[in-house]
């Protein structure tokens, strides 16, 4: 079995313990990438429209344990939705993004749209996008720049602002 296919079991082997009530499973994972510490998000999504995500932007912990982790977290925890119920999860689609290291943008230019997910961090305030969420709303760099200033809190422009910081990240994103 494949990386993502065992990533896939677990957060729906989870999700299904959980959601009925029980502890999360203790899973036999055998791809050594679980032992990585790296980090991931667990996105939710029942009939393509996003009902939970939730992630480690760096990796604290192994793979193994924030797989389990995240995908609680965005069934039960994400502040924009009610908790997924146990008979939703047959309607509920899962994808996980599994990200690299993130590098400081020292030029718009460096962004590619589908390949890149950006982190602004600015003050008190930080906001974290995908790399497949410009492609699913067809954004290009400009329209992704205002929607992570949007979703850091801040006004369009402020990533240019003296004290931000634009990361951007690779991920690996894969789903049922």
């Amino acid at each position: 079995m494949s990386f993502r296919d065992e990533a896939l079991r677990a957060v729906r082997q989870t999700l299904t313990e959980v959601l009925a009530g029980r502890p999360a499973p203790k899973l036999q994972l055998t791809d050594p990438r679980f032992s990585e510490r790296c980090g991931i998000f667990v996105t939710l999504k029942k009939h393509g429209e996003l009902r939970g995500c939730i992630g480690f932007i760096k990796g604290i912990e192994p793979l193994s344990e924030a797989i389990q982790e995240m995908a609680v977290a965005a069934a039960t925890r994400d502040p924009r939705f009610s908790p997924v119920s146990k008979e939703e999860l047959p309607q509920i689609s899962i994808e996980v993004s599994v990200l690299t290291p993130m590098t400081e943008v020292k030029s718009i230019a460096e962004i590619e749209i589908g390949r890149h997910g950006l982190m602004l961090l600015h003050g008190r305030h930080s906001g974290l996008l995908l790399p497949q969420v410009p492609v699913e709303w067809g954004w290009d760099v400009d329209e992704f720049l205002v929607n992570l200033c949007h979703k850091a809190g801040l006004p369009p422009g402020s990533h240019l602002e003296p004290g931000a910081q634009l990361l951007r990240f690779s991920a690996d994103v894969f789903s049922e």
